[in-house]
């Protein structure tokens, strides 16, 4: 009975993430390959267009990685002890409505050993921290301020079971690791997905702090060179990244760039989360 009900709703990303492809699911999956071997996904994030693609076809096989140590976790912990986390988590939730303020504050500051706490906790703040932006300082350490949230889903139960769910196949690697590792694993047909920190269009747009290391401009060249070499291996790859000046240079003319709209949802202003433009990259 329950993996009737798990099959019948589509997993989705569990944590909000900056850059996160939800909105943009419908558009980018115009963009992917007919057919291809394995799915490749080194900046994994949230997870969207992993979710959409398993919610067609479970069997595929696919290896994701991302080098933030706690994301790669959290998705094993989801994997493979769900129950222990949704317990955790409401706990969590308990003690959060009794005084949100003060509890969400000493959450952040705690630093848990144990696997299901350091999780549970990540997914406690991205759910009740300000705007739910996931943002570490130079050392490492969460610092995103509570947000104003009346009733935040800190537990969203059902969509952690389908997740699990999902993650269970035998067919799926999830590992922590720079995104040229790609490069020893991926063979001809197989197909990459790129969406790393986006370069920043001005430079007041600067955001790259997914870890407490920044995405910089020469590993914006770094990418591009395993992206080539991708390439001559036979790979179908795709990217995704900002319409700046930096990345579209950086290409040469046998790539295909496609403009697509976007929001910014992670804007303070929500007068400036509208009429921006990014862009999808591809080799095929």
């Amino acid at each position: 009975m329950l993996k009737q009900q798990l099959l019948s709703v589509e997993p989705k990303p569990f944590v909000k993430w900056a850059g996160g492809k939800r909105q943009l699911i419908q558009i980018i999956e115009r963009h992917i390959p007919a057919d291809f071997g394995t799915y490749f996904e080194p900046f994994l994030g949230g997870g969207a267009v992993l979710f959409h693609l398993l919610s067609k076809n479970p069997s595929m096989k696919c290896s994701v990685s991302d080098l933030n140590s706690d994301l790669v976790l959290a998705y094993s912990v989801i994997r493979d002890r769900v129950k222990e986390l949704i317990s955790s988590l409401e706990n969590h939730s308990k003690y959060y409505l009794k005084n949100p303020d003060s509890y969400y504050y000493s959450v952040r500051d705690a630093e848990p050993t144990n696997s299901i706490d350091k999780v549970s906790r990540l997914l406690f703040l991205n759910r009740t921290c300000f705007n739910g932006l996931y943002r570490v300082n130079s050392k490492g350490k969460f610092n995103v301020p509570l947000g104003r949230y009346s009733n935040p889903n800190i537990v969203n139960e059902e969509n952690l079971l389908s997740v699990s769910h999902i993650l269970q196949s035998k067919r799926i690697q999830i590992t922590c690791q720079d995104f040229s590792s790609v490069l020893v694993q991926a063979k001809k047909n197989d197909f990459v997905y790129f969406d790393p920190p986006y370069q920043p269009t001005s430079r007041t747009a600067n955001f790259t702090s997914y870890t407490d290391k920044n995405f910089t401009y020469e590993d914006l060249e770094m990418l591009v060179d395993v992206s080539e070499k991708l390439d001559r291996k036979g790979c179908k790859v795709l990217h995704s990244n900002s319409k700046s000046k930096d990345v579209t240079e950086m290409f040469s003319s046998k790539w295909k760039v496609i403009e697509i709209p976007v929001n910014r949802a992670i804007n303070s202003d929500p007068a400036k989360r509208t009429g921006h433009t990014e862009l999808l990259i591809k080799n095929y």
